[in-house]
């Protein structure tokens, strides 16, 4: 998987050493809260541990799921993911491509969310990709106003993904 970097962050691949990380961002019902109607915080460390596996095993020249880290220091911010989207039962056709982030509490509120996800559209794009949706739950304020600073278009109310209603952004990518 390759590395994405910006002014203040590096985008890499999940390693194993990561664990302790992810077992403290996602063991939080803060952090978890919107990752979908089944979302449920990590309970033990060893379910870290399976996240990174499945997180390396994509092998993608665009797709990802990149540990958000800080260039200066190497510390942990939290997670980004370029990826389908699976579609709700019924929803027929391709399924188009997700942008999303989750970072620690520590890390929220500092841009790196809108950083992270600027470098990971710009080297999707450079990739060939055209455009992406990030998919929002309905009470996710911040992550909605990350949308609008990444000069997303709202495109209103949708039950196509995930099997529930989320808000749906856009942003058509260009080179």
């Amino acid at each position: 998987m390759r590395t994405i970097s910006s002014e203040r962050l590096i985008m890499r691949r999940w390693e194993l050493d990561d664990a302790d990380f992810l077992f403290d961002l996602e063991s939080r019902w803060e952090t978890v809260r919107f990752l979908g109607s089944q979302a449920k915080p990590m309970t033990d460390r060893s379910e870290a541990v399976e996240s990174i596996i499945r997180r390396r095993a994509i092998d993608n020249p665009v797709h990802g799921i990149w540990a958000i880290t800080s260039r200066e220091s190497g510390g942990l911010f939290g997670n980004i993911l370029l990826k389908p989207i699976p579609l709700s039962v019924g929803v027929e056709g391709e399924a188009p491509v997700e942008i999303g982030w989750h970072l620690h509490p520590d890390a929220q509120g500092a841009g790196y969310a809108t950083e992270a996800a600027t470098a990971v559209m710009t080297d999707a794009a450079n990739n060939g990709l055209r455009s992406v949706l990030a998919v929002t739950d309905p009470l996710n304020t911040a992550s909605q106003r990350v949308c609008e600073r990444l000069g997303m278009r709202p495109l209103g109310v949708t039950g196509a993904f995930y099997d529930e209603h989320n808000l749906l952004f856009e942003k058509i990518l260009s080179r």
